[in-house]
């Protein structure tokens, strides 16, 4: 849809109208302009948008008009898959219905009282916002009841499913009359969820936000190549020179965002971090000083910030590129909300250029190498800030009482240079560092010589599609490397495979015999690695980054220690270094990969 429809157009309820009015909506996103005349109609619908996109008013909208006042029954529910993204499609309902008299929304998730929401459920509530689970455990105590409910909205279904709610989904279906609308928004279309779609919906209406929508125009986007090492620099002289107020940054790993916390924190920024070993009130708490600016930065994993939804985000760093392209969409459209401009900056480390490309590739958008600052940029960009404010104090008035100071300086033998120049430096909290003058940019030739084959005899932890283009590259990012392999898809390309990943032929056809090295012996992991097995492979269409995520994940390790991953047609070998084995095989133990649940063993060789 080209042609930007404005809500004042739309027949809507004087109520909703006030109510969009009050929240800064003039024209309707393309999720909602395509959206809410069929979900008005009482059609089922399918949706195909990201985080971002305005989805939750292209259902919350004709479900707040489709309410019938002040009746306490639950006449729709919308289920997420996380109690952040429930709080917050929470609280957009509460906008939405502000000026909707005798619409009631409440909000039911794990982690809190369940005690409260069951309180609140009997008070009387006719939408009702939940995670799947605490929807069963309410169901099963006779608290939440659905016999009369007409609507259901599953949002990020795609997500759910992934997180293994299938079954508590369909049985919250199965308790909603057959007489019901059901609305369906997700990221992708799945296999899994077109099975969803085509058992539980009725002639349903697919409207969906292409790629080249997704990716917001008001977000100025930067990469910028940077020594491994040098991050935490480049980070904060990003934040000085472009004054940055509110800022997310992202991290793959938790073990990650502590530190990335711990860092910004000696240097004298109020950071914050957020992630999965955070009790619920904790990450409440954070989110809460974050959108109120009292913590000004805040660090996150992927999962831990999904559900944030602060409209003032000056920009998003990615600390850590991302290892999924969604998962850039999913970061970088925090910021530029609400019709503002915002910047996306992307710190890329050796050969993680290559998943730069891919991340291009899927957005088709191109993003532009930035120059890093250097000190003098940032000195330069805090003296001329300090000269505004002086100026403006000066224009207040109100100096008479220290007309005597600048006397009182010369007599103790200073000069006026003297003392502006202290001042300035007391007021800027500027110390030159060991980066000061030192070039931060990556070398990218002399990376690649370096972590190169012939070296490393596995090419440097990259992942290759076909015959190349499409790379995952674990870059120079510090630490213990000897676990860097390269992985490999596609046809026999003949020559040496050692080292490396291979996916096979047709994913059809017989496993393949025992896995042997570059000269044909059977194959052996390093002496400093145990090779563990995980039950579950290309039947369930498991990728590297699959298993890389949820080791690092789930355990805390950095993800490029992993050696050599193979992939089997029922069962996935991983080589992973002896200190680290025992805290996998804990902390994987139950986890769960892609929705299913697995367990994971020394391979029988190693035992």
């Amino acid at each position: 849809m080209s042609e930007k429809i404005r809500f004042d157009s739309l027949p809507l309820s004087e109520g909703i109208q006030e109510a969009v009015k009050e929240m800064g909506f003039e024209f309707a996103s393309p999720i909602q302009s395509e959206a809410i005349p069929f979900v008005m109609e009482g059609r089922d619908v399918i949706g195909q948008a990201q985080t971002g996109t305005g989805k939750t008013a292209a259902f919350g909208i004709p479900m707040i008009e489709h309410i019938v006042p002040f009746e306490k029954y639950v006449q729709a529910i919308i289920l997420c898959p996380t109690r952040e993204l429930a709080v917050q499609v929470s609280e957009e309902m509460k906008k939405l219905s502000k000026f909707t008299k005798g619409v009631w929304v409440t909000t039911v998730y794990g982690g809190d009282s369940i005690d409260r929401q069951i309180k609140s459920l009997k008070a009387g509530a006719n939408i009702v916002v939940g995670t799947p689970g605490r929807v069963i455990d309410l169901i099963e105590r006779r608290a939440l009841k659905l016999n009369q409910t007409s609507m259901i909205v599953l949002d990020e279904a795609d997500e759910m499913l992934d997180m293994g709610f299938r079954e508590d989904i369909e049985s919250i279906l199965e308790e909603i009359p057959n007489e019901r609308q059901t609305v369906l928004f997700s990221a992708t279309m799945s296999k899994p969820i077109m099975a969803l779609t085509n058992r539980y919906l009725t002639n349903p209406k697919l409207v969906k936000v292409v790629k080249n929508e997704i990716t917001n125009v008001n977000i100025e986007q930067l990469y910028f190549d940077v020594k491994g090492r040098a991050k935490m620099e480049v980070t904060t002289r990003l934040i000085d020179f472009y004054s940055l107020k509110l800022v997310l940054i992202f991290c793959n790993q938790k073990k990650r965002v502590d530190e990335v916390v711990e860092e910004l924190m000696l240097r004298g920024y109020a950071a914050e971090g957020l992630h999965g070993d955070l009790r619920q009130s904790q990450r409440t708490q954070v989110m809460n000083r974050f959108r109120g600016g009292n913590v000004s930065f805040l660090v996150a994993t992927d999962v831990a910030a999904r559900g944030l939804d602060v409209d003032n985000v000056d920009a998003v760093i990615n600390y850590d590129i991302p290892l999924d392209e969604e998962y850039y969409v999913h970061r970088i459209g925090r910021t530029g909300r609400a019709g503002k401009s915002g910047k996306a900056f992307t710190l890329v480390v050796g050969a993680e250029r290559n998943r730069l490309r891919d991340i291009m590739n899927y957005t088709k958008v191109k993003i532009d190498k930035g120059v890093i600052p250097t000190f003098s940029d940032v000195v330069g960009v805090k003296k001329g800030m300090f000269i505004d404010r002086v100026g403006a104090t000066i224009a207040e008035g109100g100096l008479e009482l220290f007309d005597d100071a600048l006397p009182n300086f010369q007599h103790a033998g200073f000069t006026v240079e003297q003392v502006v120049a202290a001042l300035v430096k007391m007021n800027m909290g500027v110390v030159k560092n060991e980066f000061g003058d030192e070039n931060l940019e990556g070398d990218m030739e002399r990376s690649s010589r370096k972590y190169g084959r012939d070296e490393r005899g596995g090419g440097g932890g990259r992942f290759e599609r076909g015959g190349g283009g499409d790379r995952w590259g674990g870059g120079d990012r510090g630490g213990d490397r000897r676990g860097a392999v390269r992985f490999e898809r596609g046809g026999d390309r003949g020559g040496d495979r050692g080292g490396r990943f291979e996916r096979g032929g047709d994913r059809n056809s017989a496993p393949r015999g025992p896995r042997v090295d570059r000269d044909g012996k059977p194959y052996k992991s390093d002496e400093n690695m145990v090779r563990l097995v995980v039950n579950i492979g290309f039947n369930e269409k498991i990728s590297p980054s699959n298993i890389v995520g949820a080791f690092a994940g789930e355990s805390g390790i950095p993800g490029n220690v992993l050696g050599q991953i193979q992939i089997e047609n029922k069962h996935t070998f991983v080589d992973v270094p002896k200190e680290y084995a025992n805290v996998v095989l804990d902390k994987m133990s139950g986890a769960q990969i892609k929705g299913k649940r697995v367990n994971v063993d020394i391979a029988k060789a190693d035992k």
